[in-house]
C-alpha cells in the first residue's frame, strides 16, 4: 500500500506559504508507518519545534491501474475519506532550502492521521463538488470545496498512473486548502466531510 500526497493544489494555500504555482502534479510518499487511524491521539514528536497540521480529502484506490486516461479515472475509486498530512515545517524549509526531498518532514510515523471512509455514493455529490473543513479547538481554520483544487482527482489519478502502477488499497492525499497552521500538546483537530465529522485527533 502506498501513501501518495500531492502538494500545492489550492491556490491560496500556495499563497500562504510563498511558494510558486505548479504546472503539473507535485507529489510525494509517506511510509505505510505513517498512518494513523481510528481516531488514536497524535503525540508530538520530540525532534521539532515547529509541527503543523495540514487536512485533505484522501481518496483510496480500488484496483490495479497504469496509465489510466482520465475520462476512466472514476472507475478506479468508490469512497473517500479526511486525513490530516501532519508536518514538521521547521524541518520541510530546510530541505527546501537545501534543495533535499521532504522525506523527514513529511514521512515520519504517524504523520497521516486518517478518518473512517465514505462510499461517494452516500454523499449524493460529485467527486468535484465536495465540500470539507477542519476545526482546531471548536474554530474553523479550513474550509474549501473540491471544486477549488488546480488539479482535479480524476487527472492526478491519471497523472500519477503514467509514471507509477496504483494498486487496490492506494491511499491519495489530494492537497491542502489554506489555513494550516501549528499545533501543540492539548489542541484538538475535528474533520467534517460535508457536515458530518468523521476526523477526530487529540493532539498529546
Amino acid at each position: 500500500m502506498k501513501i501518495i500526497c500531492i502538494g500545492r493544489n489550492y491556490l491560496q494555500h500556495i499563497k500562504e506559504l510563498n511558494h510558486t504555482i505548479p504546472k503539473e502534479p507535485v507529489f510525494f510518499f509517506k511510509c505505510d508507518t505513517a498512518l494513523l487511524e481510528n481516531n488514536n491521539p497524535f503525540y508530538y514528536p520530540d525532534y521539532s519545534n515547529d509541527v503543523q497540521y495540514e487536512c485533505e480529502l484522501v481518496v483510496k484506490i480500488d484496483k490495479v491501474g497504469k496509465t489510466i486516461p482520465q475520462r476512466l479515472a472514476k472507475n478506479y475509486y468508490s469512497s473517500i475519506a479526511l486525513g490530516l498530512d501532519m508536518t514538521l515545517r521547521d524541518i520541510q524549509e530546510k530541505e527546501i532550502k537545501e534543495s533535499l526531498p521532504w522525506s523527514l518532514s513529511k514521512a515520519f510515523d504517524y504523520s497521516a492521521p486518517i478518518s473512517e471512509f465514505i462510499n461517494i455514493k452516500e454523499l449524493g455529490k460529485d467527486i468535484d463538488n465536495i465540500n470539507f473543513h477542519l476545526l482546531k479547538n471548536n474554530t474553523i481554520v479550513q474550509k474549501t470545496n473540491t471544486s477549488d483544487m488546480i488539479f482535479s482527482v480524476d487527472y492526478l489519478i491519471s497523472y500519477i498512473s503514467k509514471y507509477i502502477t496504483l494498486k487496490t488499497g492506494d491511499l491519495i492525499f489530494t492537497g491542502t486548502p489554506s489555513g494550516v497552521g501549528k499545533i501543540k500538546e492539548g489542541d484538538l483537530l475535528e474533520g467534517f466531510l460535508e457536515e458530518k465529522k468523521i476526523l477526530h485527533c487529540q493532539i498529546k
